[in-house]
């Protein structure tokens, strides 16, 4: 009976991240589906997976495209700009904007991994997103973001620099390590 569990949790290891994986790209390209399709190929006699996902990828470069025209600049700033007073939408949209760029942007933040030394002993992987904090009136302190593990969240500490230690790993390895709770396997780092 111990043989056949041993069988059994070796399948399950190895089938809970392919069907883990899988199930998260068929829920995005059949939301994706259910939300593009209906609109722009309603028309078409049959239903063509994939198709509202293929679509939403060229629509996003071509709006990419357009937005990072000299042209339409001055449009977006404005159309920013608006969002940008009004009350609570405000909070919102400058919040996932500045996420957004700081994993995507020219202002990438979480590309300074480091270790932070909570209490003797205890340690954290986290990333340096801000060195000056003088905008706050706080000094000898830097902002440090600590991803959770296996979530999309984390909290943001303001620690002593002489409690970081910046580590000499490639950033996305450390994202990695952080957020699969130090389980998966990093590449050693190459400097560039």
């Amino acid at each position: 009976m111990k043989t056949v569990l041993n069988y059994f949790l070796r399948g399950l290891l190895f089938i809970f991240p392919l069907y883990a994986t899988i199930f998260v790209i068929v829920f995005l390209v059949d939301w994706l589906d259910s939300a593009v399709n209906p609109i722009l190929f309603g028309w078409l006699p049959v239903h063509i997976p994939g198709l509202g996902l293929i679509t939403s990828f060229i629509f996003i470069a071509l709006l990419g495209f357009i937005i990072s025209m000299a042209l339409t600049r001055p449009l977006v700033n404005y159309f920013e700009s608006i969002l940008s007073r009004i009350p609570f939408i405000k909070i919102i949209y400058t919040a996932f904007k500045d996420f957004s760029e700081a994993f995507l942007g020219d202002k990438k933040k979480f590309n300074k991994p480091v270790i932070v030394t909570f209490a003797d002993g205890l340690d954290r992987i986290g990333f340096i997103t801000e060195r000056d904090l003088s905008i706050l009136n706080i000094e000898n302190r830097v902002a440090v973001y600590c991803p959770h593990s296996y979530n999309f969240s984390g909290n943001l500490f303001l620690v002593d620099p002489e409690r970081v230690q910046i580590l000499k790993i490639d950033p996305a390895n450390a994202m990695k390590f952080a957020v699969s709770a130090g389980v998966t396997q990093i590449e050693p780092y190459k400097a560039k």
